[in-house]
């Protein structure tokens, strides 16, 4: 007599894949706000969702017309500050926003000029250690830095910057305790994916040359 389990039925096959034509390719990149010197020595505040980092190196892309690559382009200095997903709304806020006067004829139409982007995004300022340009007050991790290299990308229509960190700032929550890592189980960036914002779903498991093992004590910021 055969007393073997019923073999499982066969996985159903996946749906041939088909070829399209996004108009973006935002696959999901946190979101930083980036804080340059303007010409007259006052600051401006722009949301980027072009960001990655390879060592102490930031690499940012940037429109060519907006204010912050003009700022970036003479003066170099400029805090990363990468906020939560609480923090969407800000963000947002800042979305039809410029520094630029007039407004660019690329910006995007409803696109307006505004001076001051902290108040109007609902955002404080916090003096920054080791640059002009101030940090975002709230925002879990703020990187201090300085535009080493600002060149065209090879379509000419953005900037690629890479920004040499000088000095990082951490909420202590997000912080391994007694260490300079950042605990990745406290910690979830704001994804900006598609044009939709996003954090981080649960935990699946670290990689093998992780530093940071998982901690189900772990205290969780806002999300």
């Amino acid at each position: 007599m055969n007393t073997a389990s019923p073999a499982a039925p066969p996985a159903e096959a996946a749906a041939p894949h088909i070829a399209i034509e996004p108009s973006v390719l935002y696959f999901g990149t946190p979101v930083v706000l980036l804080t340059t010197e303007n010409q007259d020595g006052s600051f401006n505040l722009s949301p980027m969702s072009s960001a990655w980092a390879l060592g102490q190196t930031v690499v940012l892309g940037l429109g060519t017309d907006g204010q912050t690559a003009r700022n970036l382009g003479k003066r170099p200095e400029l805090v990363i500050n990468l906020p939560s997903p609480g923090q969407w709304q800000a963000v947002e806020r800042l979305a039809p926003l410029t520094g630029r006067n007039p407004v660019p004829s690329t910006k995007a139409k409803g696109c307006r000029f505004e001076p001051d982007k902290f108040a109007a995004a609902g955002l404080c300022a916090e003096a920054s250690h080791v640059v002009r340009p101030p940090r975002v007050a709230g925002c879990p991790l703020q990187l201090e830095a300085r535009a080493e290299q600002v060149r065209p990308d090879a379509s000419g229509g953005f900037l690629i910057v890479e920004a040499v960190v000088r000095k990082v700032h951490a909420d202590p929550r997000i912080v391994v305790p007694g260490t300079d890592h950042v605990d990745p189980a406290a910690w979830s960036p704001l994804v900006y994916n598609f044009r939709h914002y996003f954090g981080l779903g649960p935990e699946l498991g670290h990689s093998y040359r992780s530093q940071t093992p998982t901690r189900p004590d772990a205290p969780a910021v806002e999300r």
